[in-house]
């Protein structure tokens, strides 16, 4: 009887610390995939949401800024205009508008230099940025230049693109980041 009652206080003791173990509501939330209505998101502007703690924007181009991605004069000042880099972004986003819509681009806001969180800065040929600069995102943090796929411009400091995190379009006008097209 007294190993009985014994082992059933072992049970009662072990089963909170056990359930201890499983992550907290928060910390499931860090993790999980955000939604977010891109319905009125007009051209040329940018929404950012959060995901696992980090913003990240959501831009829809213009047909103007889609062209200008196309630029071969641009790409001779990117560090990797292609997106060959695999951990910068899923392959469905690895071209040159590094997304899965052309007009749609989703791309982690942290800086690959140091962590800073760039501008968005659409103005073409804006005097205080890069000669004939066609728009695009800026460091101001130490100075590293982004196009408006989030590729960075070669002498800067940052040594990468931004990421394009994992994200599927729900429908046409909403997205769902951390999780790929394929998975569902």
């Amino acid at each position: 009887m007294t190993t009985g009652v014994g082992g059933a206080g072992v049970v009662a003791a072990g089963v909170p610390f056990v359930a201890s173990f499983a992550p907290s509501e928060r910390a499931k939330a860090v993790g999980a995939p955000v939604t977010a209505s891109i319905a009125g998101l007009r051209e040329e502007k940018l929404m950012t949401v959060e995901w696992r703690g980090k913003p990240v924007w959501i831009l829809r181009r213009s047909p103007a800024q889609l062209e200008s991605l196309q630029s071969q004069e641009l790409h001779a000042l990117l560090v990797d205009p292609l997106s060959h880099r695999a951990e910068q972004q899923p392959p469905y986003a690895s071209n040159p508008y590094r997304s899965i819509r052309p007009e749609i681009g989703v791309y982690v806001a942290i800086c690959t230099h140091l962590g800073c969180i760039p501008t968005y800065r659409p103005d073409v040929n804006a005097p205080d940025l890069r000669p004939r600069w066609p728009g695009g995102f800026f460091c101001p943090c130490h100075g590293s230049y982004f196009d408006l796929a989030a590729r960075v411009y070669r002498n800067v400091p940052a040594p990468t693109n931004l990421v394009v995190p994992p994200y599927r379009f729900v429908s046409d006008a909403v997205i769902e980041i951390g999780v790929d097209p394929k998975s569902t």
